[in-house]
């Protein structure tokens, strides 16, 4: 098989990602000049010029990258076996008790030695 014929090309990511920033910079600059409008107005457009610039991102090189490591991380994520809420509550039981116990020993040993540094400056 060819694997130039497999590998997607992308062309003009230079301009698409040119066209990303305009539309960022579209948003920052309508929403200063409409800021007489209602918010609600005002975010219903941040949000339909943010998805433009994530789907133009999306067709770059990078962004497709981006969307590959999603899905891959989604898919590592399903694959985690989390602990059972018995198992949290006995872990962080156990921190706890381990966060007491060396909370008094410093405690102790700041006290013997401030005693100390106590009697020897008198």
């Amino acid at each position: 098989m060819n694997t130039k014929a497999e590998a997607k090309e992308y062309r003009l990511d230079p301009l698409k990602w040119l066209l990303v920033f305009g539309l960022i910079a579209v948003g920052v600059v309508g929403n200063s000049h409409f800021s007489a409008e209602p918010l609600l107005y005002r975010v219903l457009g941040l949000l339909v010029v943010a998805a433009l610039a994530v789907l133009v991102s999306l067709q770059t090189a990078k962004g497709a990258a981006l969307w590959r490591l999603m899905r891959e991380s989604m898919v590592e994520l399903r694959k985690v076996v989390w602990p059972s809420r018995q198992e949290t509550n006995q872990t962080t039981l156990i921190v706890i008790a381990v966060v007491v116990v060396m909370s008094i020993i410093l405690w102790l040993l700041d006290t013997f030695f401030g005693w100390v540094a106590s009697l020897i400056i008198g």
